[in-house]
Order: C-alpha cells, then structure tokens, then sequence
C-alpha cells in the first residue's frame, strides 16, 4: 500500500503529484496558512500533505494508522530538517493536548466511515479545534454513485499484487444500495495457505446530505468545492470537497 500511497502518477491511495501542489497552494491561500497555522491532517499516510504544511511554515500533525506510512513520513520530515509531529493511530481514538486551527482529511476517507463513525469522528473533531477552526476534507458525489454498476471480477495477483507477496486469486463483487446510496466492494483473496474477506463500504453524498450532517454535529458550512484544490463546485463532479467551520 505505501508502494501506491508514492506514485506520484496516478490517483489510488493518495492524490497524484501535480494535484498535490495545486491543492497545496489553494490551502495555504485559502486558509491564510502561516506560522502560527497548526494543522492535523487525518489519514497522512507517507506524509504527502503534511511535509509540503510543514515546508511553508505550520506547525503540522499527522494521524495515520500505518506504521510503515508514519515511518516513511518521519523520515522524510528528519532527511528534509522538518519538524512535524506524526502519530500512528487509529484516528477515531486519537487523543492530543494540542488545537488546531485546521483539520484535513483528503482522499475520500470520510465515505469509508460508518454514520456512527462519522458522527464520532466531527465529535473529535469538534473538540480538537480552536476556536472558529476549520475543517477540510472529500467524498464521493451522487454523480459518482450513479455512474457505478454492480459487478463481479476475478484476477490473478489483483491490484498489482497489493493483497499479498504470495501468489493469489482475487474476486471482487460489487453491489449496490440505492437507498442508503451506499457501495460496497467485498474482496475475496484465496491464497494457498488462506482465504481472507475484505469489505470496503463507501458512502456517497449530496451537498444537502453533507449539510445536514454536519450540522447536525456543530458545524457550519462555509464551502462547497468540486476538489481540494478548489475547484467551482459542479454538481457533475465524481467528489465533493466541503469547508465547514466549527460553531
């Protein structure tokens, strides 16, 4: 996974390199970033965003539950004389003194949460701000979820091998629930020795359905984008980014 999360060339665990440095200046721009800016980013993984945070002067956090992603992230910072504090947690449970005048979570991970979920993660959220702090993260749009079909594939060695080292067959059922708007991708990996069941639910959102929760969690909204670089919200977008501010 962390081979994906650094190629800079294409958009699966992470954002390629070039929409990295446009997202990257949007922020800084849009959030009057400086060095008195801290900033947590959720979900960090190799510490794409946090280290280019970090380089224009914030005081940078970043929460990943992947050690070898935080390890990766630490070496970068320690190889780049930068100063950042990395956490290898699960961010639902992740517990600071500090405050933050800014929170990102970028790449979807929002949609791979339960309502539950979601609703304890703003908590978190909510606590771990200062005072009007803002909160920037993406999900998918009803736009994406209407373009998605039911499916079932096998392959050998599936995603490149991202599943295993050893030789496997992966099988891949899509399946679709049009009320909850709700996709889910189970992932059968049958390896020699073992056979594993991954799940990977995704929820998909409107602007109204993503008002309406954060709202309801004690957040105004500020912004609705069509990516985190701040691209004019088209309602043909495949993602939504918000900028929510806590109230």
């Amino acid at each position: 996974m962390l081979a994906y999360h650094l190629n800079e060339s294409v958009d699966l665990s992470s954002r390629n390199k070039d929409f990295i440095a446009r997202s990257v200046k949007w922020i800084v721009s849009h959030f009057a970033i400086n060095r008195q800016t801290a900033i947590a980013d959720f979900g960090c993984g190799p510490g794409l965003y946090t280290t280019r945070f970090a380089e224009r002067g914030a005081d940078v956090t970043g929460i990943d539950f992947s050690e070898r992603s935080i390890g990766y992230a630490k070496n970068t910072a320690a190889r780049k004389s930068l100063v950042i504090d990395y956490a290898c947690s699960d961010y639902l449970e992740y517990e600071t003194e500090k405050r933050f005048d800014l929170i990102t979570m970028i790449m979807c991970d929002y949609c791979a949460l339960s309502p539950f979920q979601r609703k304890k993660l703003l908590a978190r959220f909510r606590g771990l701000l200062n005072a009007d702090g803002a909160v920037l993260l993406d999900v998918y749009s009803l736009n994406a979820f209407d373009r998605r079909e039911e499916a079932s594939t096998y392959e050998y060695m599936q995603l490149d091998g991202v599943w295993s080292k050893e030789d496997y067959y992966g099988f891949l059922n899509t399946f679709k629930y049009d009320e909850e708007k709700v996709m889910l991708d189970k992932y059968t990996i049958i390896e020699k020795a073992r056979t594993r069941t991954v799940y990977n639910w995704l929820q998909y959102f409107s602007p109204t359905t993503l008002r309406r929760e954060f709202e309801e969690n004690g957040f105004k909204i500020e912004g609705f984008y069509s990516d985190v670089a701040g691209k004019a919200f088209s309602s043909e977008s495949d993602e939504i980014a918000v900028v929510a501010r806590k109230i």
